[in-house]
């Protein structure tokens, strides 16, 4: 499976997540990558040793998978560049946010195989996650292979249907802000109270890693993990009992909404 070819549009770091992965699962010989960016190409060339383009159609003839990896506002101009150099046989994985797989097949042929990916930013060290949802077009052996490409930066799963994409954007791909938020507060919630800046940015990094890598590795969920370490009186309840009485779940659920909402405009074009 590593004698394929897999053409990529875009070399910013998303893109570059992906061909980092791609290159420590073998695929090397097999990858080319087109930015208008001479920087870009350069640095690429420079970290992973692959073929850079600034022509687009380039890097898509003779491919058997084409990455997307384009900021929204591009892509018709993207598509545009490579839609004569594009077949049906090939695989399209897109991973702009807001653009439904409707418009990517709109924009290059009529039965095009595509699959849209939300991943996130912890892709940037193979620690990321990626909702996926395939169209009609992609036969079983295609929807392997974008399972392979995308979990070369961490976890991939399958969505159903793409009216989920939004809400997959709103947990795992927005979610990572929210993390570093909580990380924020923590940092300066803890130099209020007395801690050295310094002091109090470590102990919440390493606690949030801590408590994240405990969760992903026990049989419990995060509620009875939670509640282990909550003594009815103890000092983790004073704190959870602020925080759950100031409406710290409900606030999280508008939060997540309202990317979700979001989400829904930016793929309707809405402003």
């Amino acid at each position: 499976m590593n004698d394929l070819r897999i053409g990529i549009i875009g070399a910013g770091n998303m893109a570059q997540a992906l061909i980092s992965g791609l290159v420590k699962q073998g695929f090397q010989h097999g990858l080319i990558a087109a930015d208008p960016s001479a920087e870009a190409r350069n640095a690429v060339t420079a970290h992973y040793q692959i073929k850079t383009t600034a022509d687009n159609s380039a890097a898509v003839s003779d491919v058997d998978a084409i990455i997307l990896a384009v900021k929204p506002q591009i892509m018709a101009a993207a598509l545009a560049s490579i839609k004569a150099s594009v077949d049906q046989r090939q695989l399209v994985i897109s991973i702009a946010a807001g653009i439904p797989s409707t418009a990517i097949s709109a924009g290059l042929t009529a039965h095009q195989p595509v699959v849209r990916a939300m991943p996130n930013t912890p892709a940037l060290i193979g620690a990321g996650i990626s909702g996926m949802v395939a169209n009609q077009y992609v036969n079983a052996s295609q929807r392997q292979l974008a399972k392979r490409i995308l979990e070369a930066t961490g976890e991939a799963v399958w969505l159903p249907d793409e009216t989920q994409m939004d809400a997959v954007t709103a947990v795992s791909g927005s979610g990572p802000a929210y993390f570093f938020l909580l990380l924020e507060a923590l940092t300066q919630a803890g130099e209020k109270i007395g801690l050295e800046p310094a002091t109090a940015a470590r102990l919440a990094l390493a606690t949030g890693a801590g408590a994240c890598r405990l969760a992903s590795q026990s049989e419990l969920s995060p509620g009875e993990l939670r509640a282990r370490v909550t003594s009815p009186g103890g000092t983790t309840a004073a704190a959870l009992d602020v925080l759950q009485g100031g409406g710290f779940n409900e606030l999280l659920e508008q939060a997540v909404s309202a990317a979700r909402q979001r989400g829904a405009e930016l793929a309707a074009g809405t402003d």
